[in-house]
């Protein structure tokens, strides 16, 4: 077993859970290799280019080198044999072909699809940085608000304006998504919109498009009893989760809080190495996450001392907390840094690297299996909470439809993690007073972040 340093394919990898995404850090493609079978000569045509160079994918990186017992040379020759007539016929092809393997996870994305999946977990997009909504009364999209430093704020863009039309078009039947798309575009280009704003004349405001970082984590301090709290969650684990997450920690501990609920529930997972990241965030010492790849090469990843806090934690997961999410919280239970609290997670214990082919659709493909540092096998079983907390369908339907209830007295699974931290709390003694852990020293918060 290899210990310390992941090999650079898993590293450039992530995990997903309940919701499939991908990654921006591709993988090459390797070319299509030359044939005896009478096939090579057929992959002049473009659709065969790329069902080939999905087959090398996974003939190359498949964590099942059986490929589910089925004979993947044969399956490349019934690819390639047909003559395509389009480019989604032979996605088609493709996809079936996909299934044999029966691993929902090892995956072919049309080039709209890998756009969309890489830019999710790359937490950043093209477009001038307004949150958006259809206003349930007069059914007419408005901003909700411009993002902090955007284009949108810098343009004069107020929460509570409408936007009537986008380049011309009227947004009158448009949907969130459907408009969204239209803001969206490339860096350097312009928008115009149509705003009406309570009090004065409709107007119309051009805005340049930039590239903008997605917030993925949310934060605060809350007041329970005597006790101030930090309050932490994580939406998913993209490219800037990791570097979001240090800052809420820094800002909560220069707010003198004693103790933190860093709050999983919903979040499906995303980048191996954010979680590996932000692991390291709270652990000094010990395995974060195990894999093993298709050869049963088995490598391991370790906390390295630069854990930024050591105050009690307590972390909430549900159903819908998976892969990274599950990574993470494996690593915080079986280490004993932190208590769960919640309801069984999700169960995935895959590891899937990304891969662009040539004509901008891509593919994801299983690479590894991953286990917890005790050697849990969580696949299909999740992790069970250390004080399991689940929800009726009712509670979860009302906490669904009034997100602003979350990590409030309405929300039962915070508040059990409310009791949990209280308890952590009453039992914490590192010299008796709260601490932040800075380049391997331990100093008062107040201190410590300047």
């Amino acid at each position: 077993m290899k210990t310390g340093s992941f090999p650079a394919q898993i590293l450039r990898a992530f995990v997903f859970g309940g919701v499939l995404a991908s990654t921006t850090a591709f993988l090459p493609v390797r070319p299509a290799d030359s044939r005896t079978d009478g096939t090579a000569a057929t992959l002049t045509d473009s659709p065969k280019v790329i069902l080939d160079e999905a087959w090398q994918l996974v003939n190359q990186y498949y964590v099942d080198n059986t490929f589910n017992k089925n004979d993947w040379q044969a399956i490349r020759s019934d690819l390639l044999k047909p003559s395509y007539s389009s480019k989604d016929q032979a996605y088609a092809a493709l996809r079936n072909a996909l299934k044999k393997l029966q691993d929902p996870y090892t995956r072919f994305m049309d080039p709209e699809q890998f756009t969309a999946l890489t830019t999710q977990t790359s937490g950043e997009l093209s477009g001038v940085g307004i949150r958006l909504e259809k206003n349930k009364v007069t059914k007419i999209l408005t901003v909700v608000e411009p993002m902090a430093g955007s284009p949108a704020l810098k343009a004069g863009i107020k929460s509570g304006d409408q936007i009537l039309a986008i380049d011309g078009k009227t947004t009158r039947t448009m949907d969130v998504e459907a408009a969204s798309a239209l803001i969206r575009g490339k860096v350097g280009t312009t928008v115009k919109l149509l705003i009406n704003r309570e009090g004065t004349p409709n107007f119309n405001v051009a805005i340049g498009r930039q590239l903008i970082e997605l917030s993925t984590v949310t934060s605060s301090v809350k007041k329970e009893g005597e006790n101030t709290i930090g309050y932490i969650r994580l939406g998913e684990f993209s490219s800037h989760a990791a570097s979001q997450l240090q800052k809420a920690i820094k800002d909560l501990s220069k707010q003198q809080v004693n103790a933190y609920i860093l709050d999983l529930r919903g979040n499906p997972g995303g980048l191996l190495n954010a979680s590996i990241d932000i692991a390291r965030m709270w652990l000094n010492k010990g395995m974060i996450v195990r894999t093993v790849d298709r050869v049963g090469q088995d490598e391991s990843i370790l906390a390295n001392q630069t854990a930024l806090s050591q105050l009690p934690l307590v972390v909430l997961v549900d159903g819908n907390s998976a892969s990274s999410s599950e990574i993470l919280t494996g690593a915080l239970k079986d280490n004993g840094r932190a208590t769960v609290v919640g309801s069984k997670t999700f169960g995935k214990a895959l590891v899937q690297s990304v891969h662009q082919l040539s004509d901008g659709s891509g593919m994801a493909v299983t690479i590894a299996h991953y286990y917890t540092p005790n050697g849990t096998d969580i696949s299909h079983k999740g992790i069970i909470p250390d004080i399991q907390t689940d929800l009726s369908a009712e509670q979860v339907a009302q906490l669904n439809s009034k997100p602003e209830l979350m990590a409030t007295k309405a929300d039962p699974q915070y508040v059990q993690a409310v009791r949990s931290v209280t308890r952590l709390i009453r039992a914490y003694r590192p010299g008796d007073r709260p601490s932040v852990t800075i380049n391997g020293v331990e100093t008062p918060p107040a201190q410590a972040i300047k």
